[in-house]
């Protein structure tokens, strides 16, 4: 079925050496040409996501090159003298992509500012912003599998692409032919011509410098603290070592065997850290130096995770934890400090545990929900700006390891987290306390929220189609109940409708409009289904709320059980 768009392939798309030894090795295998051509990888507002390799539905230079022809059209069409950043993490073939982007935008006539060496996420943001430059791109494909890649495109703002601006994307990448309809400069005649520019030290310095600026805790000595970090082979090795010696942290083992770049990622399945087997290199290292801390993150350095030492094991916190933590942390000690801005201002997601609810209020802080996804997050924060009360935000975050604090960026950062995380750790060993005591502490104040999310992999055609199904299947018989607990409440992010279950009310819900369903149960505690907008997977996202430990854990897992029922797996 797709034969001919792969002969094509196998005349035209000869740059790359690699893609011509894929083509051949499948020339009789009709099924791994139909999963390489069956779709176009899709742009959206995460960009573009997938797997490595040969064909419309991979990441590849061509793919790359007409998403990048794509954007330079948008950016066009908006200024005559345009400009775009770019940053490329560790991952395989990231440079190579980052250079591809950079040829098109420059035969474009938009000006490149690209950084010499991989850089994390949040700094492509940062360098948007700073270089006021009109969008910006990150090769990454962050969490995921060595086997993939990703190109994530970012408006003037430092956010993200919206939804319009990624239609608008898109539409041009329709009408473009992937081999004959890309213009393209070669990388050195752009540089020796000026039109592409690498992006100097200062820039990264002056990045530092704000990062350094969303200290809390100015006044206590943080040298006393021990930490073993990892940048899992990415971006996070050089940034988040620099700002913890900037902070006075000075005593930081770097795991050598994770310390540099490689996209194979060779010593875990998955370089997250929201599992254990991120930290198991630094649980080695962890038996004979006894550190306080252990750190992790991603190879975009965009999340970090992290294991606080009980009596010397290491437990691991969730992303709900340490954004609970953070959270409590900076809006108590910038009360006990007076640096506490009137009437401040949270943001969290949608799946994010409602723990930061109870947090928030006991502070007198505004705590806004937003969609999935941390432009939504930025937004908040360019709406401050705008207004001129970016001082009233405090916190962003996602319970997917995600933390913002601060108004230079508009992406989550591992390097400001780290920074907040270490000096949150040490401020509360000068009381004694663990970070697992100071949690245990609000949970005894403000009730046993405790969550998780599970993810379930559909891959392929069918899969897509698989996860198509679930969702049609919820919003048309959507349950009464759900581990023996009445479904009170509805919320399709979908149709933008809340639906009170016992009244038959409907409400409007002033979000976008998300494929997203949750249902909220009669004793506070909620079951949410999102298909991923990144990966080939679909999650539920669980919140049960008990009186203590043991009864929120129990009721964790039931509605866990409950919810991959309902989905069917």
């Amino acid at each position: 079925m797709y034969k001919e768009v792969y002969e094509l392939w196998c005349k035209k798309a000869v740059e790359d050496p690699s893609l011509i030894k894929e083509l051949e090795s499948i020339k009789d295998n009709s099924e791994a040409i139909s999963d390489a051509f069956y779709c176009d990888l899709e742009f959206g507002t995460a960009g573009l996501r997938g797997v490595i390799g040969a064909g419309t539905n991979r990441m590849n230079i061509y793919t790359v090159g007409k998403a990048s022809q794509g954007l330079a059209a948008y950016v066009n069409s908006r200024t005559d003298k345009g400009s775009i950043a770019i940053a490329y993490d560790s991952r395989i073939k990231s440079e190579d992509f980052a250079k591809t982007a950079a040829e098109i935008f420059a035969a474009n006539g938009i000006k490149v500012y690209i950084y010499s060496e991989l850089m994390p996420t949040p700094m492509l943001s940062y360098a948007v912003r700073k270089l006021k430059c009109d969008a910006g791109v990150v090769v990454t494909a962050s969490h995921n599998p060595a086997k993939y890649n990703g190109y994530k495109a970012y408006d003037e703002t430092g956010c993200q692409l919206g939804p319009e601006a990624a239609d608008y994307v898109l539409s041009i990448m329709n009408g473009i032919d992937i081999f004959d309809g890309v213009k393209k400069m070669d990388f050195e005649e752009g540089l020796k011509s000026g039109i592409i520019e690498f992006i100097g030290e200062d820039l990264i310095q002056s990045y530092l410098d704000e990062v350094q600026k969303t200290r809390v805790s100015t006044d206590i000595d943080l040298s006393g603290l021990k930490v073993i970090f990892t940048p899992l082979h990415g971006a996070g090795n050089r940034p988040v070592r620099s700002i913890l010696d900037r902070i006075g942290i000075t005593d930081v083992t770097v795991v050598p065997s994770q310390e540099m770049p490689d996209g194979n990622f060779p010593t875990v399945p998955f370089p997250n850290p929201e599992f254990r087997q991120a930290f198991e290199e630094s649980l080695k290292i962890a038996k004979d130096s006894n550190p306080d801390l252990l750190l992790a993150t991603d190879p975009d350095c965009d999340r970090v995770g992290i294991a606080v030492n009980i009596k010397g094991e290491y437990k691991l916190l969730t992303g709900n934890d340490v954004g609970v933590l953070l959270l409590d942390y900076m809006l108590s000690r910038k009360k006990e400090m007076g640096t506490l801005a009137k009437d401040p201002i949270a943001v969290k997601s949608i799946v994010t545990t409602d723990l930061c609810k109870k947090v928030a209020k006991e502070y007198g802080c505004e705590l806004i929900d937003v969609l999935t996804g941390f432009k939504f997050i930025g937004e908040q924060i360019t709406a401050l700006a705008e207004k001129g009360e970016e001082d009233r935000y405090i916190l962003g975050f996602e319970e997917s390891y995600g933390y913002l604090a601060g108004s230079f960026a508009r992406d989550k950062d591992a390097v400001v987290a780290s920074m907040l995380i270490c000096e949150m750790t040490a401020y509360y060993k000068t009381k004694n306390l663990t970070l697992i005591d100071v949690l245990d502490g609000i949970y005894k104040k403000h009730g046993y929220f405790y969550c998780m999310q599970k993810s379930f992999t559909c891959e392929g055609q069918t899969g897509m189609e698989k996860i198509k199904n679930i969702m049609t299947t919820l919003r048309e018989n959507p349950p009464k109940e759900i581990a023996n607990s009445k479904v009170v409440l509805i919320k399709d992010f979908g149709s933008q409708k809340s639906i009170d279950c016992a009244s038959g009310k409907e409400d409007t819900i002033d979000l976008p409009k998300s494929n997203v369903i949750g249902f909220y149960l009669e004793d506070e505690s909620y079951l949410i289904v999102r298909p991923s907008g990144t990966e080939p997977k679909i999650k539920i996202y669980v919140s049960a709320v008990g009186k203590d430990s043991d009864s929120a854990d129990k009721r964790r897992t039931d509605i866990e059980k409950a919810g991959t029922q309902l989905l069917g797996f």
